[in-house]
């Protein structure tokens, strides 16, 4: 999954990145509001983090803005302000959450999944489960025959996305777009490189993760 984060300060902005890329997802950055508006409006979100106090746009008009253009990407605002009127502000402006700092990343985080859940109306899935893979997102453990097995964050978020498409395949633009972030050269060969490690990891016998030649992958599940 692919999530926008909008904020100035650099300390805030490095530390909200890692802990969501180390979660599993896909992260963009923009350090200002006019860069956040610009990516908001160009790309399918499954979430953003906006600060409230932004240079060259401030995070009420960009929201505004966006979803005067019908963007419907779930928005959680950050803000040193914590007064109800900032927050009553906040959400008549087209935020769908407001968070207040200073924050725990673990509240982040998890206001962050309720956003998605609630935007999918998905039930709370912690576990994805296809043959005799089991992944579970909270723990982030990964089983194998029951047997679990280490994955490096970038492997565990493509087992992820492949998992939640199992059956159907998705080409390496749509991986890149989900799993790694968008600055990336569409013509690298980083996806190869991961799906290699995660096949010797995952899949020694090649029978669940198989290559479309061109095309990409489909996850088929079986073992």
């Amino acid at each position: 999954m692919r999530l926008l984060v909008v904020e100035d300060d650099p300390k805030i902005a490095s530390f909200v990145v890692r802990g969501l890329k180390e979660a599993g997802y896909s992260v963009d950055h923009a350090p200002d509001g006019e860069t956040g508006l610009a990516l908001g409006q160009s790309t399918d979100y499954d979430a953003a983090i906006v600060d409230v106090m932004l240079p060259q746009l401030d995070g009420i008009s960009l929201v505004r803005r966006l979803r005067a253009a019908r963007r419907p990407t779930p928005l959680l605002f950050l803000s040193a302000k914590a007064g109800v009127d900032d927050r009553i502000r906040g959400l008549q402006a087209g935020g769908d959450d407001y968070l207040t700092k200073p924050f725990a990343f673990s509240e982040l985080l998890a206001r962050v999944q309720a956003l998605i859940r609630r935007a999918s109306q998905a039930p709370e899935a912690a576990r994805l489960a296809v043959g005799d893979v089991t992944v579970d997102l909270t723990t982030r453990e990964v089983l194998l025959r029951g047997k679990p097995v280490e994955l490096q964050p970038r492997e565990f978020a493509l087992l992820a996305y492949l998992l939640r498409h199992a059956g159907r395949a998705v080409s390496k633009t749509m991986i890149l777009e989900h799993v790694w972030d968008y600055s990336f050269d569409p013509q690298t060969n980083v996806v190869d490189v991961v799906v290699h490690r995660l096949r010797s990891k995952i899949d020694p016998d090649k029978t669940r993760l198989e290559t479309l030649r061109g095309v990409g992958y489909v996850w088929r599940g079986h073992a």
